[in-house]
Parts: C-alpha cells; structure tokens; sequence
C-alpha cells in the first residue's frame, strides 16, 4: 500500500495536468464512496430502531465523507498541512459559528430531536396548543418538514421543535369514531356485532384493513351507551374517505330500536322476531289476494 501511494504522489506532482487528473481521480474515489456509505446507512437506519430514518444522519455521513475527500485532494494534490490548517480553523471558528449561530441552533436541533426520538418521519403531531398539525415527512439539518391533511407542506425550523411543546397525535390510519347506541340492553352485543360487520365490509370498499372494526363501550349515559368504533386501515390518505362509509354504513344500526318503535306504533305489529333481528312487515296491500277478495265479497253483501 506504501508503494501504490509513493507512486500516485509522483504521478499527481510530475506536471499540472497529472495534479488535475490526480483531483478527478480522488473526487471520484469520493464521490463513489459517499454513494455507497449512504446506501449503507439508509438500509441501517430503515431496518434498525435505534435511531430513526432522518435525513440527517444521512446527510451529516456525505458530508463527512466529502470532508475527507477534500482534506486528501489539499494534502496529497497541492501539499497542503492538514493539521495546520484544521488548527487555523479552530481559532477562527468562534467567529464563524457567530456568523452560522441559526444554521448550527438548527442542526443540534435536528440531531436533538432525532436521537431522543422527539419526533421522526410518519409520527402525526401538533406543534403548540393551536399550531401546525400534520404527519412529519422527514427530518433535515435545518427543517423538519410536516404534511398536514390537505397535502401542505410545511418546514419548521428544528431549533423551534426544541423550544416548543410537540404533542404526538395517533396515526391518521388508526380510527376512532364516537358512537352512543340506544338499544335494549339485550340486544347490546348482538348490535355492536352489527355495527362490526357493516363497517368492515363498507371500509373494505374503501381501503384494505389492516385490523377489523370493533365496538367498545366506556358509559351509559341518559341518551344511550356511549362507546367507540375503532379500526385501522393500511392507506392513511383515505382516512376521511373509510370515516364517512364506516358512519354511513352504521347509522341503521345505532338507533335501530327508536325506528322500530316508530313503525310499530303504525302498524300495531312487532318488528323484531325472537332474534331480536329486524323483520319485514307485510302491509295491507300486499295481504294475500284471497283474503282481499273475502273481504271485498262480504263488504258488498247486502245487509238484511
């Protein structure tokens, strides 16, 4: 290995063409191993859970390759004192970092954010009591950026995630809907059973689940028992769209009794068989035809 590099430093130092080529050369060594060190460090960081998938980590590695990089093309290309020159560096530093202060707050402010896992790419958050409220998308040296619900992107300064109250929301696929269901309490868990299956088969229509419907109740208040419809599906962009058929699937099922009461008090009939399930009222007009002519037949006999 000493040979090949006495060697190289001859060639690059025999004439300013050979000093250029020498530069391509180390670029280009560079530039291949920043592409393959990043490569490494995404499959590290999407397969590991100890730190999470930012960019910046991504992002701090290139740079620390090129450094290196551009520290071996002034040392061996134009004979430059490395040492003397990250000494020089140090001394005018302070001044640099006075000049670079938001910069740097907002990359110590990323890696802060990113290491305690504060919050990291697909986490749904609220910034503040009432600020930005959005999924984070990713999480770079200067911005975090979040994706509200309507597609926009907003990038928030990272020093303002450190001074900031950040409250981690639940997945936008993960579902909840309120439900206060007034039936007989019989026929409680025959409902909320009701309640499952339509949802999933209109969900399903929407969005491939990725955990079924199911109905939990917390109270018993004076209107009902209050209780929750929860699933997850596997798209988060249709979460308005598996909302609005889960309810509309349910709706039938959630105040099916007061329908039943309504119906039966115009009938004069009993809508529900021993079940409890709902059952098909025949009316007058639809009464057999031999029972209308009977009746018809002794509605026009003669009185006397």
């Amino acid at each position: 290995m000493p040979n090949l590099l006495d060697i190289f430093d001859k060639f690059i130092h025999a004439d300013w063409f050979n000093t250029m080529l020498g530069v391509v050369i180390i670029c280009a060594i560079t530039f291949v191993v920043a592409r393959i060190t990043v490569a490494f460090m995404r499959r590290v960081l999407n397969k590991t859970s100890l730190l999470p998938s930012s960019s910046i980590f991504i992002n701090l590695v290139r740079i620390v390759v090129w450094v290196i990089g551009i520290c071996c093309v002034l040392s061996m290309c134009f004979n430059v004192n490395i040492s003397a020159m990250i000494t020089g560096l140090g001394v005018v530093g302070i001044a640099v970092s006075l000049g670079f202060q938001d910069t740097l707050s907002n990359l110590i402010g990323g890696l802060t954010v990113s290491v305690s896992r504060t919050v990291e790419p697909g986490d749904n958050i609220r910034m503040g009591p009432s600020g930005v409220t959005g999924v984070v998308q990713d999480v770079t040296w200067r911005y975090t950026s979040i994706k509200d619900s309507s597609g926009t992107i907003t990038n928030i300064p990272n020093s303002l995630m450190t001074s900031t109250a950040v409250c981690k929301l639940s997945p936008l696929n993960e579902i909840s809907i309120p439900l206060v269901v007034t039936t007989n309490s019989e026929r409680l868990t025959a409902t909320a059973h009701h309640i499952e299956d339509a949802a999933e088969k209109a969900v399903a229509r929407v969005s491939k689940l990725k955990k079924r419907p199911s109905v939990s109740f917390s109270s018993i208040s004076d209107y009902g028992f209050k209780g929750s419809l929860s699933f997850t599906i596997a798209e988060a962009s249709k979460a308005s769209s598996a909302t609005d058929a889960a309810i509309r699937a349910v709706a039938p099922y959630v105040h099916n009794h007061l329908i039943e009461e309504a119906m039966g008090d115009l009938t004069g009939q009993k809508l529900t068989d021993a079940t409890g399930s709902l059952v098909p009222v025949q009316s007058e007009e639809a009464a057999p035809s031999g029972i209308n002519a009977d009746t018809e037949t002794q509605s026009e006999k003669p009185q006397g």
